[in-house]
């Protein structure tokens, strides 16, 4: 929109979109959610859990949970891996940061990671209202929902390109929308939240230029604002209730320079963002996936080794250009992760993008980011127009014998069109859970996890997250 005032007829064409939406979340019932969604977001559950308790054996982990027992507050909720109980925003603000601690969360089309945000809140305040897993589910249902909604009509590649981490700035939403339907809050309520949360968004691309933690910590802090906002509106705090189409500082106008403020309703109730859940294979941005899935495709099939490789050329969406196609200089973790050059490379090197190769070690071996400093990145034209609806990518790979080999990948491993099956993701939740808290308590905490929609209380699947001792291993 270059026209500085051209959004705002569009705004008063979908004046009362954030009313609607709240109507929506407080009269969601666990009935009303389909048997698919529901089985989507049973593994997101066992997803997030399982990338929460190897977090915890991160630094930044470590430190927002030390951070988060410190400041303590009321005992309504477990402090995972610390073997104390704490308020739940503080409770969120440090499962959430480490479900996401990793980059190994679950995350969707719409460039977000719900997981990381969503389930936190619907365990620890589910725990203190005392709610029983068939409210906890839609809840769960609400949040995932609601973050995929507004990510869509903020035009998440637009969004980003101005700087914003998605998972932030709709995560507050989310948060906010999944605490209403556990807190029964009705719909006039549920828009104050929503209010309340939308003017709390934040969350900066920034930290890919030095490596930084604050990524981690976005879905967290999402988290604790979104439950804040909530329990707020609970007591009558009213928030502005035109948060997401306000002409002047409303969230979709104030985002992106190209809202779709209509995916706010269209086809709400009926048509379920949950069930585009991605869930990841590999230990990085979900934007290289399909890249990653076409190199170990090409390294495998024609059976190559590293000293084939004379060039790699990506072909990829702009937005991913941005994102995550930096020259490689092998300075972090979490550069290591979101450095498409790194994922490729190492994938060809490994046949995998797991937890082994996004080690401090692992990201310097000479060969391997030689082999990323020879990854040539372009942006593909028909990749490009169908992101971020398709997240595709193609390799190709230049032999030092002079045959190029291509192979273009469109729905990478994880992908609602090629999913991972249920114990696929409790191969994950072990290959992970295993590692923090030893593989006796993982399959306890697994079976938990599987019945936690049909359970009474969600207190016995906390009680145990919060006594179980996580191993600490330096990154």
């Amino acid at each position: 929109m270059d026209d500085l005032n051209a959004w705002k007829p569009l705004a008063r064409e979908h004046r009362g979109i954030t009313l609607a939406l709240a109507g929506f979340i407080a009269s969601l019932r666990p009935q009303a959610v389909p048997a698919a969604t529901r089985e989507v977001l049973a593994k997101a559950v066992v997803d997030a859990i399982g990338c929460g308790l190897y977090g915890l054996t991160t630094p930044w982990g470590r430190t927002l949970r030390a951070f988060a027992a410190e400041q303590g507050g009321p005992a309504e909720a477990g402090l995972w891996g610390a073997a104390q109980r704490v308020s739940v925003g503080h409770s969120v603000l440090a499962s959430g940061t480490a479900i996401h601690s990793f980059d190994f969360d679950d995350h969707s089309r719409a460039k977000i990671h719900p997981g990381a945000v969503v389930v936190p809140v619907a365990l620890a305040l589910g725990e203190r209202e005392k709610a029983p897993g068939s409210v906890v589910m839609a809840a769960i249902a609400a949040g995932y929902e609601t973050m995929n909604r507004v990510s869509q009509a903020a035009n998440p590649g637009r969004a980003r390109m101005r700087g914003w981490h998605l998972t932030g700035t709709c995560g507050t939403f989310a948060a906010a929308a999944t605490a209403s339907v556990i807190l029964g809050l009705d719909a006039q309520t549920t828009a104050s939240a929503l209010g309340l949360a939308g003017t709390q968004s934040a969350g900066l691309w920034a930290f890919t230029t030095d490596g930084s933690m604050s990524k981690r910590m976005h879905p967290g802090r999402a988290a604790q604002d979104g439950v804040t906002a909530a329990l707020l509106a609970a007591r009558g705090f009213e928030g502005p209730r035109y948060i997401l189409e306000a002409e002047d500082g409303g969230f979709l106008f104030a985002m992106s320079d190209a809202p779709r403020p209509g995916r706010i309703t269209d086809g709400l109730g009926e048509r379920w963002h949950a069930d585009a859940t991605c869930f990841k294979p590999h230990a990085c941005c979900g934007s290289n996936h399909a890249c990653v899935d076409a190199a170990i495709l090409i390294m495998r099939e024609h059976r190559l080794g590293i000293d084939d490789v004379e060039r790699v050329i990506a072909g990829i969406p702009s937005v991913v250009q941005t994102q995550t196609g930096f020259d490689y200089e092998a300075d972090s973790v979490l550069n290591a992760q979101m450095s498409l050059r790194y994922n490729i490379a190492v994938a060809m090197c490994d046949g995998q993008a797991y937890l082994e190769q996004f080690t401090r070690e692992r990201i310097v071996e000479p060969r391997t980011v030689a082999l990323a400093q020879r990854v040539e990145i372009e942006i593909d034209p028909e990749i490009d127009a169908a992101y971020p609806e398709i997240y595709g990518g193609r390799v190709s790979v230049v032999t030092r014998d002079g045959r190029t080999i291509s192979q273009r990948v469109d729905y990478s491993r994880g992908m609602p069109e090629n999913p991972m099956p249920h114990d696929e993701i409790e191969r994950k939740f072990m290959s992970l859970a295993s590692v923090a808290v030893g593989a006796e308590r993982a399959v306890e905490i697994l079976a938990l996890a599987n019945s936690v929609f049909d359970a009474d209380s969600m207190a016995p699947l906390n009680a145990v997250l919060t006594a179980s001792a996580v191993a600490e291993f330096p990154q």
